[in-house]
């Protein structure tokens, strides 16, 4: 797997960032008495670089920095301590990783990584972030809400944005090797550099574990045995930008991965009465690329600019059972090529405000092969579809006395297998000088249009079909940001409605051979969901740091039943401690997950039945200490209680698991 991430790796085209999609603090000029930090720039909740005042929309964030010190190695659980966010995996590292934002399924939220679209038409439409590790990040952002008046279809339900770091300064080079539990072995490698003419970063990274059951342990229908379910990954990713003068940069970006995960099989289980994971020698062989170029041009003093962008993804998945025999295989394809333009003025007089006018269009093409040996089974040939989407989007931005900022935002989908969909989006914010109270509100729409595999099936007793319209989502939010005590307390709080109408869910019969098979179908009516979302961060000395959050949503769908693998209470607590002049750390981590619903499939018809699931709390505790400015030693203990829990029915997770490392740079 090693020399084949190589070869593949040296062989990729390296592509860019469509913009920045990060947060970055611009250079203030310093008062005689003190320096005064000026407010972060965002991107990703407007599309275009603007000051936090600016910002209506809900949204979380995390720097790099702060999952290093939570020692955070899979990206999904950081995304725990969100605001918002309902994660679940089936099984251990390595296993299938749903996110969920305010309800909403996982197909209906966007992924970007360095501002590529990172969705699968082939799993879903949906990103499974069980191979995404934490190589290089430098921010993970969670807008919440529909996003398809910015971003398009997969962003119904909201984005999930991260963006790596970028070379900067002299050459340098970090690495990291670490060990521990269900021997684990992880290790990562970066060099890095750059000057006001351009700048590179190219890192790798190999994970190994030999990993728990995906199966559930003691249970009857697995007689007691039970197997380790391994798994093992390699990434690549390499960033270049070269600014040939001040007003155009050229920039690339490149990630790819190579992965094989243990599969246990789902059926099924003797002396119970579902279908479940159960164990055999099933796994799955995957390879992964994202890329990106893009060219930047930035005119008039900064004020107006243009970025041109083409992107390509490329997702291949490959299942075998225990004989090594292949019985299934799909490879998703996605080419996208984009513009945007923001043009900046002022207007003087009785009522000064500042504008910002921001266009874009984008063509996207998403082409899906799915064969199987059930598909022959069944008597159907492989699935072979291209789906076209062209999008035009218009945003303004009005900005009134540098206190109120009001965004409107409208985007005109042209889809050659769907109707035409216009969203839209209007956020507004209003900051108080004496208080510094933020009160922001958005109201937005969403669209999600049917997958590939929603239209066309993708394996034997899954049938598509092609009769599915898109799902539609209209949701609100109206919150307020409050900081104290000079800014060592802030505190944030969120009321939420959302709607979705025309949901997909699946049904099962019997079809005219007698043969059980289920099928995607619009839901009649909406499914509602609403909640609050509350966090707060404290730092009420130097180098302490509290960082707490908490969601209650209460999702139905139209019939009245909960929706499942969505608790209606997640909480998170992280206390951060930084001492002996920052030479050593020690961090405590929490994160709670309330009561839930999952289905449970009929073992040989396979209609769903709901079944609850236990809340769980699990605690993570680490610590690291700087034995040389160029070298540093950790360790933490994940799930430090021993918690026995279930994130998906039958399907089990780690234990408690202790990790070991050390880190150099120079």
């Amino acid at each position: 797997m090693i020399a084949s991430l190589l070869r593949s790796s040296s062989a990729c085209a390296l592509s860019a960032a469509f913009l920045s999609l990060a947060f970055v603090t611009p250079s203030a000029a310093q008062q005689a008495t003190a320096a005064e930090d000026l407010p972060e720039l965002s991107v990703t909740a407007n599309r275009v670089e603007g000051p936090q005042a600016a910002i209506g929309s809900a949204v979380s964030s995390l720097s790099g920095e702060e999952l290093e010190k939570r020692q955070i190695r899979v990206v999904s659980d950081v995304l725990r301590e969100m605001p918002g966010v309902a994660v679940s995996r089936t099984g251990p590292v390595g296993a299938l990783t749903q996110i969920r934002i305010r309800g909403s399924e996982g197909n209906q939220t966007l992924v970007l990584i360095d501002g590529i679209e990172m969705n699968d038409p082939g799993a879903s439409g949906e990103f499974d972030f069980a191979n995404l590790l934490a190589l290089e990040v430098e921010r993970v952002d969670v807008l919440r809400g529909p996003q398809s008046a910015l971003y398009g279809s997969d962003a119904a339900g909201g984005v999930v944005n991260i963006v790596t770091r970028k070379g900067d300064g002299k050459p340098a080079f970090r690495g990291q090797v670490e060990g521990g539990s269900f021997g684990t072995l992880n290790g990562s490698a970066a060099v890095s550099g750059g000057t006001e003419a351009y700048d590179y970063l190219f890192a790798t990274q190999m994970f190994h574990t030999d990993g728990n059951s995906v199966a559930r342990k003691r249970d009857a229908w697995n007689s007691g045995f039970r197997d380790r379910d391994g798994y093992e990954s390699g990434s690549a990713l390499a960033k270049v930008s070269v600014r040939p003068s001040e007003m155009f940069e050229i920039s690339s970006v490149a990630r790819y991965t190579s992965f094989r995960a243990d599969r246990d099989n789902f059926g099924s289980a003797t002396g119970f009465p579902y279908a479940a994971a159960v164990e055999s020698g099933d796994y799955e062989r995957g390879k992964q690329f994202f890329g990106r170029v893009q060219g930047k041009a930035t005119l008039l003093d900064g004020a107006w600019d243009h970025v041109l962008g083409l992107s390509y993804t490329n997702q291949d998945r490959r299942n075998y059972d225990g004989t090594d025999q292949r019985s299934s295989a799909t490879v998703g394809e996605t080419v996208k090529l984009d513009y945007q333009t923001n043009y900046r003025f002022s207007t003087e007089g009785g009522l000064p405000a500042t504008h910002v006018l921001t266009f874009g269009a984008d063509t996207q093409r998403d082409h899906v092969v799915s064969k199987s040996i059930w598909l022959s089974s069944y008597g159907y040939e492989p699935v072979r579809k291209s789906i076209t989407n062209t999008g035009l989007v218009g945003q303004y931005q009005l900005g009134l006395f540098e206190n109120l900022f009001v965004t409107g935002s409208v985007r005109h989908d042209f889809n050659e297998r769907f109707k035409d969909e216009t969203t839209y989006r209007l956020a507004s914010a209003y900051t108080f000088d004496r208080t510094q109270t933020k009160i922001r509100a958005s109201f937005g729409t969403g669209v999600k249009n049917p997958t590939v595999s929603e239209l066309y099936g993708f394996y034997g007793n899954y049938v598509g079909n092609s009769a599915l319209t898109p799902e539609k989502t209209r949701g609100w939010d109206i919150g307020f940001d409050q900081p104290f005590w000079d800014d060592r307390v802030t505190f944030e709080a969120t009321y939420f409605q959302q709607r979705v109408s025309d949901l997909i869910s699946s049904r099962s019969y019997q079809d005219t051979a007698g043969n059980y098979v289920t099928t995607p179908v619009n839901l009649d009516g909406t499914s509602r969901i609403k909640g609050v979302e509350l966090g707060v961060t404290l730092r009420p000395i130097e180098g302490l740091s509290i960082r707490a959050a908490y969601t209650y949503s209460d999702g139905e769908d139209p019939a009245g039943a909960e929706l499942v693998r969505r608790p209606r209470n997640i909480g998170s607590l992280n206390v951060n401690y930084a001492f002996l002049e920052n030479r050593a750390n020690v961090n405590l981590g929490v994160v709670h997950n309330g009561k839930q619903k999952d289905y449970a499939y009929d073992a040989m018809t396979y209609a769903q039945t709901r079944v609850p699931l236990k809340a769980y709390t699990l605690v993570n505790l680490g610590a690291s200490y700087k034995v040389h400015p160029n070298a540093e030693v950790y360790g933490r203990i994940e799930n430090l209680f021993d918690k026995r829990y279930e994130e998906v029915f039958t399907y089990n997770t780690p234990g408690r698991a202790a990790y070991g490392g050390v880190k150099v740079s120079f």
